[in-house]
């Protein structure tokens, strides 16, 4: 379960206290690339729920500095930008803080928000979405029927726009029914798999996973199919 509520989100002129720049760095760190260890500075205001040039967001990036100057973080450069990461007496004052109960929670998760949004967006337009596809199925049995036949550029036509509009459906039911709430305790990345895949035999299951890319974008839900 997350550690936040959706509803709780800091205010955008909210000071972060120290131990809470801590807590977001470090869980910023988890969800982020298994191979890039650390967090960008954009990463650390995502997770604090904070804009860069707010006056939490600013303060944010003073913490990170004061932290890295007392020896609780580590700095580097990665693709031009800043990159933090919590030492070993970062991590043993998270430790203690969070014990103590001085962290305090966290604003929602990216990830738990990114599923809860297309949540919200799957419920909303997956009947828009079902009905665009009802009407190219229809228009294809009107083509399948039409004397004389139907041209070809009709049905190059139609076969596009029942490629983008099937898509859609099946992305729209997979974030709705199969995308499972995230549990912030470790990184929620879609890898393209199903329980039922070792059913399929070597050379199904990677069509079947390049099939399923960016199902759970919902920026390709539309308007128009």
């Amino acid at each position: 379960m997350p550690e936040h509520s959706p509803r709780d989100r800091h205010r955008q002129g909210a000071r972060p206290s120290t131990e809470l720049v801590l807590s977001a760095l470090e869980r910023a760190a988890r969800h982020g690339p298994p191979d890039a260890p650390g967090a960008s500075s954009r990463a650390v205001l995502e997770h604090l729920d904070l804009r860069e040039r707010s006056p939490g967001g600013r303060e944010a990036r003073r913490l990170l500095k004061e932290l890295l100057r007392s020896g609780l973080l580590a700095h580097s450069r990665r693709h031009g930008r800043d990159v933090w990461a919590l030492t070993n007496s970062g991590r043993e004052r998270l430790r203690r803080a969070v014990l103590s109960g001085l962290s305090g929670p966290l604003p929602e998760s990216p990830q738990h928000r990114a599923w809860r949004q297309a949540q919200d967006a799957g419920a909303l337009q997956i009947p828009r979405l079902r009905r665009e596809l009802g009407e190219i199925l229809e228009e294809a049995s009107r083509l399948l029927g039409a004397d004389p036949p139907a041209h070809s550029d009709a049905w190059f036509d139609l076969a596009e726009r029942l490629r983008v509009a099937a898509r859609r459906v099946g992305s729209a039911g997979h974030c709705l029914y199969e995308w499972s709430e995230p549990d912030d305790g470790h990184a929620d990345r879609d890898e393209l798999l199903e329980p039922a895949d070792g059913l399929l035999d070597g050379a199904a299951l990677p069509r079947r996973r390049a099939l399923r890319a960016g199902r759970r974008n919902v920026l390709l839900w539309g308007p128009d199919p």
